[in-house]
């Protein structure tokens, strides 16, 4: 997640988006104030290396902290944060709102089919799982974080949630809408690339009942974003 007073932006991260690339890519336009929360080990090291800001200014202000909040650092000792996969209500909520108003608040959806197969490989794949039919059923397919971390009642709350099936109109937008020098790029590294096993495309991996139930799960995804198998 990355909150962006210099470019007035607030990226959401949802799974299995390519939103680690993309926090890197718009860590390299991030200013000494913005805010940026920690990815893993690895990652931050390709940040560092390309010489892009890393994890910073992740805490919460205490002047955000409600009631309940003072009460749980008081008992567990333990600073509130920003983190990787913070909801866009939860973002809301320590934010002024003014922030939330004016910056421009985005994220990115992908096919719920193509989404299963990438989360099942890294969640294990084989070794955890015989089949994707398996990994469906045993609910697992259902707890990739994507609507629910940009939505409120069922809709979205964010000026624009992009397919990342169409990456480069939605770079090429972003620079747009965030009036950027030069063309917003993503890193040649590509994290969490090399968990996917099975390269084909989708139909080719699912079987009719698989893709029937990846369709049931994600119902709600489908047709908000028209999305076809």
């Amino acid at each position: 997640m990355i909150i962006s007073h210099q470019h007035k932006f607030i990226f959401i991260k949802t799974e299995k988006t390519a939103g680690t690339s993309l926090e890197i890519a718009l860590s390299s336009i991030c200013g000494e104030q913005d805010i940026i929360t920690p990815i893993s080990a690895k990652d931050e090291q390709v940040r560092h290396e390309l010489a892009y800001r890393t994890a910073q200014n992740y805490f919460i202000p205490y002047t955000q902290y409600t009631r309940l909040d003072w009460m749980k650092l008081l008992l567990k000792r333990q600073r509130l944060k920003f983190y990787n996969h913070i909801a866009a209500s939860e973002i809301q909520q320590y934010i002024a709102p003014d922030i939330w108003d004016t910056y421009y608040t985005f994220c990115f959806e992908r096919n719920p089919w193509d989404k299963v197969i990438s989360w099942y490989y890294w969640a294990g794949g084989a070794d955890k799982y015989p089949s994707i039919r398996d990994f469906i059923l045993s609910g697992r397919a259902g707890e990739v974080r994507g609507f629910d971390l940009y939505s409120k009642g069922g809709i979205p709350m964010v000026d624009k949630v992009y397919k990342l099936e169409e990456m480069d109109a939605a770079l090429a937008d972003i620079t747009t809408q965030l009036q950027l020098s030069k063309p917003l790029v993503l890193p040649t590294y590509r994290a969490k690339s090399d968990s996917r096993k099975d390269k084909r495309h989708y139909r080719e991996i699912l079987t009719k009942e698989e893709a029937h139930l990846i369709a049931q799960v994600f119902a709600r995804e489908i047709q908000y974003f028209d999305y076809k198998y």
